[in-house]
């Protein structure tokens, strides 16, 4: 599997648009792609990651599961695929929570990645915890693809 986005070339700097509106962003979801999974994919999950939060474990920024295994793509802006289920970011609330780092350098680095898995849906219930969505994810996971982006908080 390979994952990529038009709007965040790996290795790239992530533009404003993408982060948080406290710091002068848009909190505009990246556009996503991705090759399809291996045999017997069911669906696909896709999950933001920083980990370089000073918060011990990191920064969440996204995570969508159950994604159907006939989509291997988010536009910009979403929406996100029907049949999908968001789950509450670490902002606390569901969908895409843009950068928000704290001030100056270094740039953090926002891992993005796409999973194939062998559910058609998470055996989970819609108030379950990130941490525990994380942890069956882990157990339905096929095969993963990732990319990284680079975004510094210039905003101060």
């Amino acid at each position: 599997m390979e994952l990529s986005s038009g709007a965040i070339p790996a290795g790239s700097s992530i533009d404003l648009r993408h982060a948080e509106p406290g710091i002068g962003g848009g909190n505009i979801s990246p556009d996503l792609a991705w090759t399809p999974g291996p045999e017997g994919t069911r669906s696909y999950a896709v999950s933001c990651h920083d980990p370089d939060a000073p918060t011990g474990s990191g920064w969440w920024h996204w995570l969508i599961t159950d994604i159907p295994a006939d989509v291997t793509s988010i536009p910009l802006g979403g929406p996100t695929p029907p049949g999908s289920r968001e789950w509450p970011n670490d902002y606390g609330y569901r969908g895409w929570g843009g950068c928000w780092p704290p001030p100056g350098d270094p740039a953090h680095h926002y891992v993005f990645t796409v999973t194939a898995t062998n559910t058609p849906r998470l055996d989970v219930t819609d108030d379950a915890t990130h941490a525990y969505v994380r942890l069956m994810l882990h157990f339905a996971t096929l095969e993963r693809a990732s990319f990284t982006g680079l975004f510094a908080n210039e905003a101060g």
